[in-house]
Protein backbone atom coordinates (compact mmCIF):
# COMPACT_ATOMS: atom_id res chain seq x y z
CA UNK A 1 0.00 0.00 0.00
CA UNK A 2 1.20 3.49 -0.92
CA UNK A 3 -0.35 6.60 1.43
CA UNK A 4 0.98 9.90 0.49
CA UNK A 5 1.29 12.45 2.67
CA UNK A 6 1.13 16.60 2.82
CA UNK A 7 4.50 17.18 4.67
CA UNK A 8 5.31 20.75 3.74
CA UNK A 9 4.28 22.20 7.39
CA UNK A 10 7.71 20.28 8.69
CA UNK A 11 8.92 22.82 7.15
CA UNK A 12 8.23 24.98 9.50
CA UNK A 13 10.09 25.33 12.92
CA UNK A 14 9.16 22.27 15.52
CA UNK A 15 7.19 23.09 18.86
CA UNK A 16 3.77 23.68 17.67
CA UNK A 17 1.14 20.79 18.04
CA UNK A 18 0.82 19.88 14.56
CA UNK A 19 4.06 19.54 13.84
CA UNK A 20 4.75 17.30 16.58
CA UNK A 21 1.82 15.34 15.71
CA UNK A 22 2.97 14.31 12.28
CA UNK A 23 6.66 14.31 13.36
CA UNK A 24 5.66 11.64 16.04
CA UNK A 25 3.31 9.87 13.46
CA UNK A 26 6.06 8.95 11.25
CA UNK A 27 8.49 8.20 14.07
CA UNK A 28 6.07 5.34 14.91
CA UNK A 29 5.55 4.04 11.33
CA UNK A 30 9.37 4.24 10.83
CA UNK A 31 9.29 0.92 12.94
CA UNK A 32 8.98 -1.84 10.40
CA UNK A 33 6.39 -3.90 12.64
CA UNK A 34 3.93 -0.82 13.00
CA UNK A 35 3.82 -0.48 9.27
CA UNK A 36 4.38 -3.51 7.45
CA UNK A 37 3.92 -3.45 3.85
CA UNK A 38 3.50 0.20 3.51
CA UNK A 39 5.48 3.03 1.59
CA UNK A 40 4.83 6.41 2.40
CA UNK A 41 5.71 9.28 0.00
CA UNK A 42 5.99 12.68 2.03
CA UNK A 43 5.76 15.34 -0.24
CA UNK A 44 7.80 18.76 0.60
CA UNK A 45 7.23 22.76 -0.42
CA UNK A 46 11.05 23.60 -0.48
CA UNK A 47 12.64 21.31 1.26
CA UNK A 48 12.93 18.49 3.34
CA UNK A 49 13.84 18.60 7.11
CA UNK A 50 17.17 17.43 8.34
CA UNK A 51 15.62 15.98 11.23
CA UNK A 52 14.01 13.63 9.21
CA UNK A 53 17.06 11.63 8.06
CA UNK A 54 16.75 9.11 10.38
CA UNK A 55 13.36 7.98 8.62
CA UNK A 56 14.42 4.48 6.23
CA UNK A 57 14.75 4.93 2.76
CA UNK A 58 13.19 2.38 1.90
CA UNK A 59 9.78 2.65 3.29
CA UNK A 60 9.90 6.74 3.14
CA UNK A 61 10.52 8.51 -0.09
CA UNK A 62 10.79 12.17 0.40
CA UNK A 63 10.14 14.52 -2.62
CA UNK A 64 10.14 18.65 -2.97
CA UNK A 65 7.53 19.86 -5.44
CA UNK A 66 9.24 22.38 -7.44
CA UNK A 67 6.86 24.83 -8.58
CA UNK A 68 6.84 25.89 -12.34
CA UNK A 69 8.99 29.67 -12.43
CA UNK A 70 10.21 29.44 -9.05
CA UNK A 71 6.49 30.75 -7.72
CA UNK A 72 5.87 29.47 -4.21
CA UNK A 73 2.24 29.56 -2.60
CA UNK A 74 0.23 27.22 -0.10
CA UNK A 75 -2.59 26.88 -2.49
CA UNK A 76 -0.32 26.04 -5.28
CA UNK A 77 1.77 23.58 -3.57
CA UNK A 78 -1.69 22.00 -2.12
CA UNK A 79 -4.15 22.36 -4.96
CA UNK A 80 -2.19 21.49 -8.33
CA UNK A 81 1.47 19.73 -7.16
CA UNK A 82 0.50 17.96 -4.17
CA UNK A 83 -2.86 16.32 -6.24
CA UNK A 84 -0.87 16.24 -9.26
CA UNK A 85 1.95 14.33 -7.57
CA UNK A 86 -0.24 11.53 -5.73
CA UNK A 87 -2.12 10.98 -8.86
CA UNK A 88 1.51 10.27 -10.23
CA UNK A 89 2.64 8.04 -7.70
CA UNK A 90 -0.66 6.17 -7.34
CA UNK A 91 -1.26 6.55 -4.37
CA UNK A 92 -4.05 4.52 -2.12
CA UNK A 93 -4.86 7.46 -0.16
CA UNK A 94 -3.60 10.68 0.24
CA UNK A 95 -3.06 12.11 3.62
CA UNK A 96 -3.26 15.76 4.90
CA UNK A 97 -2.20 16.16 8.41
CA UNK A 98 -3.20 19.24 8.77
CA UNK A 99 -6.92 20.68 7.87
CA UNK A 100 -6.32 21.02 3.69
CA UNK A 101 -7.19 18.88 0.85
CA UNK A 102 -6.45 19.24 -2.66
CA UNK A 103 -9.85 20.61 -3.66
CA UNK A 104 -10.11 18.46 -7.39
CA UNK A 105 -8.09 15.33 -6.17
CA UNK A 106 -10.37 12.66 -7.10
CA UNK A 107 -8.41 9.59 -5.00
CA UNK A 108 -9.25 8.37 -1.36
CA UNK A 109 -8.35 11.16 1.19
CA UNK A 110 -8.12 11.57 5.04
CA UNK A 111 -7.63 14.69 6.32
CA UNK A 112 -6.85 16.02 10.52
CA UNK A 113 -9.01 18.75 11.76
CA UNK A 114 -6.89 19.99 14.67
CA UNK A 115 -9.83 22.06 15.83
CA UNK A 116 -11.96 23.73 13.93
CA UNK A 117 -12.10 27.53 15.96
CA UNK A 118 -12.07 29.81 12.97
CA UNK A 119 -15.45 28.10 11.75
CA UNK A 120 -16.45 28.54 15.18
CA UNK A 121 -15.85 32.43 15.92
CA UNK A 122 -14.03 33.24 12.81
CA UNK A 123 -13.69 36.65 13.62
CA UNK A 124 -11.63 35.81 17.09
CA UNK A 125 -9.52 33.97 15.17
CA UNK A 126 -6.24 35.37 14.58
CA UNK A 127 -5.95 34.78 10.54
CA UNK A 128 -2.22 35.27 9.23
CA UNK A 129 -3.89 36.20 5.95
CA UNK A 130 -6.47 36.58 3.62
CA UNK A 131 -5.52 34.17 1.96
CA UNK A 132 -5.39 31.64 4.80
CA UNK A 133 -8.66 32.96 5.75
CA UNK A 134 -9.88 31.45 2.27
CA UNK A 135 -7.59 28.35 2.39
CA UNK A 136 -8.80 27.46 6.01
CA UNK A 137 -12.48 28.32 6.51
CA UNK A 138 -13.76 28.04 3.53
CA UNK A 139 -11.32 24.91 2.24
CA UNK A 140 -11.32 22.80 5.41
CA UNK A 141 -14.89 22.78 5.39
CA UNK A 142 -14.55 21.54 1.18
CA UNK A 143 -12.36 18.98 2.72
CA UNK A 144 -14.51 17.38 5.38
CA UNK A 145 -17.10 17.02 3.14
CA UNK A 146 -14.90 15.36 0.70
CA UNK A 147 -12.29 13.26 2.77
CA UNK A 148 -12.93 9.56 3.32
CA UNK A 149 -11.73 9.37 6.90
CA UNK A 150 -11.45 12.56 9.35
CA UNK A 151 -9.36 12.44 12.10
CA UNK A 152 -9.78 14.83 14.92
CA UNK A 153 -7.62 14.66 18.65
CA UNK A 154 -10.48 14.76 20.68
CA UNK A 155 -13.89 13.76 21.14
CA UNK A 156 -14.69 17.82 21.63
CA UNK A 157 -13.20 18.62 18.03
CA UNK A 158 -15.02 15.96 16.83
CA UNK A 159 -18.72 16.54 17.94
CA UNK A 160 -17.43 20.77 16.53
CA UNK A 161 -16.81 18.74 12.88
CA UNK A 162 -20.11 16.92 12.81
CA UNK A 163 -22.16 19.98 14.28
CA UNK A 164 -20.51 22.81 12.19
CA UNK A 165 -19.67 20.70 8.83
CA UNK A 166 -22.32 18.30 8.79
CA UNK A 167 -20.55 15.58 8.17
CA UNK A 168 -20.94 11.52 9.27
CA UNK A 169 -19.72 10.65 12.54
CA UNK A 170 -18.99 7.56 11.27
CA UNK A 171 -16.05 9.05 9.16
CA UNK A 172 -15.06 10.87 12.09
CA UNK A 173 -12.24 9.25 14.39
CA UNK A 174 -10.58 10.49 17.62
CA UNK A 175 -6.96 10.16 17.79
CA UNK A 176 -5.46 11.69 21.02
CA UNK A 177 -2.41 13.36 20.49
CA UNK A 178 0.68 11.49 22.79
CA UNK A 179 4.02 12.60 25.00
CA UNK A 180 6.90 12.24 24.06
CA UNK A 181 9.38 10.09 26.36
CA UNK A 182 11.64 13.36 26.82
CA UNK A 183 9.03 14.93 28.91
CA UNK A 184 8.89 12.07 31.42
CA UNK A 185 12.78 11.29 31.80
CA UNK A 186 14.54 14.00 33.58
CA UNK A 187 16.76 16.23 31.47
CA UNK A 188 20.22 15.95 31.52
CA UNK A 189 21.01 19.66 31.16
CA UNK A 190 21.79 21.80 34.15
CA UNK A 191 18.59 23.22 35.04
CA UNK A 192 20.16 25.82 36.96
CA UNK A 193 22.37 26.75 34.03
CA UNK A 194 18.91 27.38 31.95
CA UNK A 195 17.32 29.45 34.16
CA UNK A 196 20.03 32.07 34.73
CA UNK A 197 19.90 31.66 30.65
CA UNK A 198 15.82 33.15 30.53
CA UNK A 199 16.88 35.60 33.75
CA UNK A 200 14.55 33.29 36.05
CA UNK A 201 16.76 33.81 39.12
CA UNK A 202 14.90 31.10 41.30
CA UNK A 203 10.92 29.95 40.84
CA UNK A 204 8.80 30.81 38.24
CA UNK A 205 5.56 29.18 36.59
CA UNK A 206 5.53 28.81 33.09
CA UNK A 207 3.41 29.54 29.77
CA UNK A 208 4.53 28.08 26.61
CA UNK A 209 2.93 28.13 23.14
CA UNK A 210 1.47 30.88 20.76
CA UNK A 211 -0.37 33.66 21.99
CA UNK A 212 -4.01 34.45 20.64
CA UNK A 213 -6.21 36.47 22.23
CA UNK A 214 -8.45 33.49 23.30
CA UNK A 215 -5.35 31.92 25.76
CA UNK A 216 -5.91 34.65 27.75
CA UNK A 217 -2.15 35.69 28.40
CA UNK A 218 -2.75 39.24 29.68
CA UNK A 219 -4.98 38.43 31.97
CA UNK A 220 -2.28 35.66 33.25
CA UNK A 221 0.09 38.03 33.95
CA UNK A 222 -1.98 40.74 35.55
CA UNK A 223 -3.21 38.15 37.71
CA UNK A 224 0.40 37.19 38.48
CA UNK A 225 1.20 40.79 39.17
CA UNK A 226 -1.60 41.32 41.60
CA UNK A 227 -0.22 38.27 44.19
CA UNK A 228 3.94 38.97 43.16
CA UNK A 229 4.21 40.76 46.62
CA UNK A 230 3.02 37.92 48.18
CA UNK A 231 5.15 35.39 45.87
CA UNK A 232 8.68 36.78 46.10
CA UNK A 233 10.84 34.32 45.39
CA UNK A 234 8.50 33.53 41.49
CA UNK A 235 8.39 35.06 38.42
CA UNK A 236 6.17 34.66 35.53
CA UNK A 237 7.92 32.70 31.91
CA UNK A 238 5.64 33.13 29.16
CA UNK A 239 7.16 32.07 25.74
CA UNK A 240 5.22 32.11 22.64
CA UNK A 241 4.76 33.97 19.37
CA UNK A 242 2.31 37.02 19.58
CA UNK A 243 -0.33 36.35 16.56
CA UNK A 244 -3.18 38.18 18.73
CA UNK A 245 -5.48 39.96 16.65
CA UNK A 246 -6.79 42.37 17.40
CA UNK A 247 -3.03 43.34 18.69
CA UNK A 248 -2.60 43.12 22.14
CA UNK A 249 1.14 44.22 23.07
CA UNK A 250 2.25 41.32 25.48
CA UNK A 251 5.79 43.00 25.87
CA UNK A 252 4.68 45.95 26.07
CA UNK A 253 2.65 44.59 29.13
CA UNK A 254 5.25 42.68 30.96
CA UNK A 255 7.72 45.79 31.01
CA UNK A 256 4.81 48.06 32.30
CA UNK A 257 4.07 45.44 34.83
CA UNK A 258 7.66 45.12 35.40
CA UNK A 259 8.28 49.19 35.87
CA UNK A 260 5.67 49.35 38.47
CA UNK A 261 7.01 46.32 40.05
CA UNK A 262 10.75 47.55 39.78
CA UNK A 263 11.82 44.11 39.09
CA UNK A 264 11.59 41.65 36.17
CA UNK A 265 8.40 39.69 37.12
CA UNK A 266 7.38 38.60 33.79
CA UNK A 267 9.86 37.73 31.28
CA UNK A 268 8.68 37.29 27.66
CA UNK A 269 10.54 35.98 24.80
CA UNK A 270 9.01 34.45 21.85
CA UNK A 271 11.14 31.25 20.73
CA UNK A 272 12.60 28.30 22.68
CA UNK A 273 14.90 25.84 21.72
CA UNK A 274 13.58 22.36 21.92
CA UNK A 275 15.77 21.09 24.77
CA UNK A 276 15.46 24.33 26.64
CA UNK A 277 11.78 23.78 26.52
CA UNK A 278 12.40 19.76 28.09
CA UNK A 279 14.39 21.55 30.60
CA UNK A 280 11.95 24.44 31.30
CA UNK A 281 9.00 22.20 31.89
CA UNK A 282 10.67 19.87 34.27
CA UNK A 283 12.11 22.94 36.10
CA UNK A 284 8.71 25.05 36.38
CA UNK A 285 6.81 24.97 40.22
CA UNK A 286 3.35 25.43 38.16
CA UNK A 287 2.29 25.84 34.02
CA UNK A 288 -0.75 27.80 33.69
CA UNK A 289 -2.78 27.04 29.92
CA UNK A 290 -6.00 29.36 29.62
CA UNK A 291 -8.43 29.30 26.77
CA UNK A 292 -11.49 30.00 25.73
CA UNK A 293 -11.61 27.02 22.93
CA UNK A 294 -9.05 24.61 22.51
CA UNK A 295 -9.23 21.18 20.28
CA UNK A 296 -6.58 19.55 22.14
CA UNK A 297 -3.77 21.32 24.38
CA UNK A 298 -0.87 19.33 23.98
CA UNK A 299 1.11 21.57 26.41
CA UNK A 300 -1.41 20.38 29.37
CA UNK A 301 0.00 17.19 28.99
CA UNK A 302 3.46 17.91 28.22
CA UNK A 303 3.66 19.73 31.70
CA UNK A 304 1.76 17.36 33.64
CA UNK A 305 4.19 14.39 32.42
CA UNK A 306 6.99 16.55 33.40
CA UNK A 307 5.25 16.46 36.81
CA UNK A 308 4.58 20.25 37.01
CA UNK A 309 0.56 21.17 38.45
CA UNK A 310 -1.42 22.42 36.06
CA UNK A 311 -3.74 25.77 35.87
CA UNK A 312 -5.94 25.66 33.10
CA UNK A 313 -9.99 26.05 31.93
CA UNK A 314 -12.71 23.89 31.37
CA UNK A 315 -13.58 25.57 27.94
CA UNK A 316 -13.02 23.44 24.65
CA UNK A 317 -11.25 19.75 25.03
CA UNK A 318 -9.25 20.95 28.29
CA UNK A 319 -11.60 19.57 31.17
CA UNK A 320 -11.25 15.97 28.76
CA UNK A 321 -7.67 16.69 27.71
CA UNK A 322 -6.80 17.49 31.53
CA UNK A 323 -9.22 15.04 33.46
CA UNK A 324 -9.17 15.78 36.94
CA UNK A 325 -5.48 16.66 37.32
CA UNK A 326 -5.72 20.45 37.17
CA UNK A 327 -7.23 23.77 38.78
CA UNK A 328 -9.82 24.94 36.58
CA UNK A 329 -10.16 28.85 36.41
CA UNK A 330 -14.05 29.01 35.86
CA UNK A 331 -13.58 32.46 34.12
CA UNK A 332 -10.80 33.10 32.26
CA UNK A 333 -11.24 36.11 31.61
CA UNK A 334 -11.77 36.90 35.84
CA UNK A 335 -7.92 38.14 36.84
CA UNK A 336 -8.52 38.31 40.26
CA UNK A 337 -9.97 34.12 39.81
CA UNK A 338 -7.08 33.30 37.98
CA UNK A 339 -4.83 35.19 40.55
CA UNK A 340 -6.05 33.36 43.49
CA UNK A 341 -5.56 29.84 41.10
CA UNK A 342 -1.99 30.68 40.67
CA UNK A 343 -1.43 31.52 44.57
CA UNK A 344 -3.05 27.89 45.66
CA UNK A 345 -1.19 26.18 42.84
CA UNK A 346 1.78 27.47 44.48
CA UNK A 347 1.13 27.43 48.36
CA UNK A 348 -1.12 24.60 48.51
CA UNK A 349 2.06 22.08 49.42
CA UNK A 350 -0.80 18.84 49.54
CA UNK A 351 -2.70 20.16 46.38
CA UNK A 352 0.25 20.39 44.34
CA UNK A 353 1.22 16.80 45.48
CA UNK A 354 -1.82 15.76 44.87
CA UNK A 355 -2.01 17.37 41.11
CA UNK A 356 1.45 16.00 40.27
CA UNK A 357 0.06 12.30 40.93
CA UNK A 358 -3.00 12.53 39.44
CA UNK A 359 -0.91 14.07 36.35
CA UNK A 360 1.22 11.47 36.15
CA UNK A 361 -1.89 9.14 36.14
CA UNK A 362 -3.51 11.46 33.57
CA UNK A 363 -0.94 11.39 30.94
CA UNK A 364 -1.20 7.44 30.65
CA UNK A 365 -3.94 8.00 28.59
CA UNK A 366 -2.02 9.52 26.07
CA UNK A 367 0.61 7.53 24.20
CA UNK A 368 2.14 8.09 20.43
CA UNK A 369 2.79 4.75 19.48
CA UNK A 370 -1.26 4.30 20.03
CA UNK A 371 -1.98 7.44 17.86
CA UNK A 372 -0.17 6.07 15.49
CA UNK A 373 -1.51 2.57 15.18
CA UNK A 374 -5.07 3.96 15.34
CA UNK A 375 -4.42 6.58 12.33
CA UNK A 376 -2.59 3.64 10.21
CA UNK A 377 -5.45 1.49 11.17
CA UNK A 378 -8.05 4.01 8.90
CA UNK A 379 -5.34 5.02 6.23
CA UNK A 380 -5.32 1.18 5.44
CA UNK A 381 -9.54 1.03 5.33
Amino acid sequence: MTIGIDAHNLEIGRGGAAHRYLFNLLKVWNDVSTAPQVKFILYFKKEIPKELDFLAEEKFVKKILTAPFGFQSNALFVHWLLSRAAKKDKADILFSPYYVLPVFYGGKTAVTLHDIFYEVNPKAFSWPSWADKILLKRVSKISAKKASVIFAPSEFTKSEVVKYYKVSPQKVFVTHLGVEEKFKKPSIFDRQKIKEKYGIKNKFIFYIGSIFNRRRAEEAMNAFSQIAEKLPDYQFLVIGKNSTRPFIDVKKIALGINALARAPLIIYQETVSEEDLVVLYQAADLFIWLSDYEGFGLQVIEAQASSVPVVTTRQGSLKEIAGEAAIFVENPASVSEIASAIYSGLTDEILRKNLIESGLQNVKRFDWEQCAAETLARLRF
